[in-house]
């Protein structure tokens, strides 16, 4: 789990602070890993992997089982995970990073297009694709940024 999610999510209090799970620790979740890694996330790594980190928490939420949020309850899961992406979008816009939003608006679009068609290893992919453009810039069909 992503420890400094976990630590922004006690801080905030309420539901989700109560929510975290503690039977999972670990490392940030890989789009949140390649993301950071990227030279359009130069000196905001640290908030790129968090935001990145709570986005895709809060699609694991909507379509299984959260590493940092633990819920039960479908619906409870479901407004968790609006949460989270809410969270993470809303610091992405406060780094002023326009196209970032664009790109994970249109992860969580395609995420849930796959898996409503029976394909969740689509939502992976989109994932990792998304990851890529907020690390490097998002490539046109000829590969060229």
């Amino acid at each position: 789990m992503s420890e400094r999610l976990a630590a922004v999510l006690r801080e905030e209090g309420g539901l989700l602070a109560h929510a975290l799970r503690t039977d999972v620790f670990g490392a940030d979740s890989e789009p949140a890993v390649i993301a950071a890694s990227g030279p359009r996330s130069a000196g905001h790594e640290e908030e790129i992997a968090l935001l990145v980190e709570a986005i895709h928490e809060g699609h694991l939420l909507h379509y299984g089982t959260g590493r940092t949020v633990g819920q039960d309850d479908a619906d409870l899961a479901l407004l968790a995970g609006d949460r989270l992406y809410a969270l993470g979008l809303d610091r992405l816009a406060r780094l002023g990073d326009l196209e970032s939003v664009g790109v994970l608006a249109d992860v969580i679009a395609r995420s849930a297009q796959a898996h409503a068609a029976g394909v969740p290893d689509e939502a992976g992919a989109a994932w990792k694709v998304g990851a890529q453009a907020i690390g490097w810039g998002a490539q046109d069909a000829t590969g060229r940024r």
